[in-house]
């Protein structure tokens, strides 16, 4: 991606735990990627000008972490209660563990934001191009036995989420998109290389409907503010999923609006945000101003959004 050739980080840091989050050095340390050994994707590839190497690199990869969550989910979640008080699984951490390993072979020296690592070290400031990964984005749904969970990627420059991948394990399903080259959904055996992919199709947002708007609201996270939104609005259908999923029935043209008025986490929306963004959508604070990553002061907090298929229709509300 453009700017990459430019990431490096601050060589003198501490150990950082904050929150559920932690940014990683790849393989211990941020690497210059000027050194002898180069990734599989260099650092010059530019894919928001179109080149789509790193976008199917990045797919295997997710298609890696898939099938470990589903190896797990076979076995034993080991399910247990982070100091936040939300769950994690021994599939979160297989998957993690997966993504990073690959992410420090393709792209060494990028750093990266991702959710349930922790006991690493961060560079003294944010570089402008970075990695925001959850690895298990839905777990609530995962030990309730659903298969509305993703692993979500995103690639972030200049605070906006330029490339994103959203992969839905147990439904065999994967959106993609990148910043002005469009938005795809496509079918992947969890395991199989990005090549493998099968019964690919341009996705593309929908005009606002005439008769009322689809919602995609949360299944597991309903929240008063988001409830008094809607009720404003002219909803005919709701569609309740968990995880990432909803950003992507957006995406495709299936749901109209996905508004959530709670705090939630930059690598829960980024990589979604990225998908819809290329398929025609767009995501605003309930303002309507833009989302803005990398927001370590917060730590990578989002307070609220609202992500809309049709951008008239956000033009259109008055907050």
């Amino acid at each position: 991606m453009e700017g990459f050739g430019e990431v490096s980080a601050g060589r003198d840091s501490g150990p950082w735990r904050r929150w559920a989050g932690v940014i990683h050095r790849i393989r211990s340390t941020c690497q210059d990627l000027n050194r002898r050994s180069r990734p599989s994707v260099r650092a010059e590839d530019d894919i928001t000008g179109g080149n789509g190497r790193l976008l199917d690199e990045l797919t295997t990869i997710v298609s890696a972490a898939a099938a470990a969550i589903l190896t797990v989910r076979a076995r034993s979640l080991d399910t247990r209660t982070k100091p936040d008080r939300s769950p994690v699984t021994s599939a979160d951490e297989a998957a993690e563990a997966v993504i990073l390993d690959a992410l420090g072979r393709l792209l060494p020296g990028v750093c990266v934001v991702s959710e349930e690592a922790t006991g690493h070290a961060f560079p003294d400031r944010l570089p402008d191009s970075f990695v925001l990964v959850d690895p298990l984005d839905g777990t609530r749904e995962l030990i309730a036995g659903r298969d509305e969970f993703t692993i979500n990627i995103a690639i972030v420059r200049g605070g906006r989420p330029r490339l994103g991948i959203v992969a839905a394990p147990a439904q065999g399903l994967l959106w993609r998109g990148i910043e002005g080259c469009g938005a795809e959904r496509l079918r992947l055996a969890p395991g199989d290389p990005a090549s493998a992919a099968q019964a690919r199709s341009t996705i593309r947002t929908r005009r606002a409907p005439d008769t009322g708007l689809v919602a995609a609201i949360s299944r597991s996270h309903p929240d008063p503010r988001t409830e008094a939104l809607l009720a404003r609005l002219p909803i005919a259908a709701r569609h309740a999923c968990g995880s990432a999923v909803k950003f992507c029935q957006l995406a495709e043209g299936s749901a109209d609006i996905y508004p959530r008025l709670a705090t939630t986490c930059e690598w829960d929306v980024a990589a979604g945000h990225a998908v819809l963004a290329a398929a025609g959508g767009i995501i605003t604070t309930p303002e309507g101003s833009p989302l803005s990553y990398g927001r370590m002061a917060e730590n990578f907090r989002i307070p609220a959004f609202i992500a809309w298929g049709d951008p008239s229709a956000a033009a259109g509300f008055g907050g």
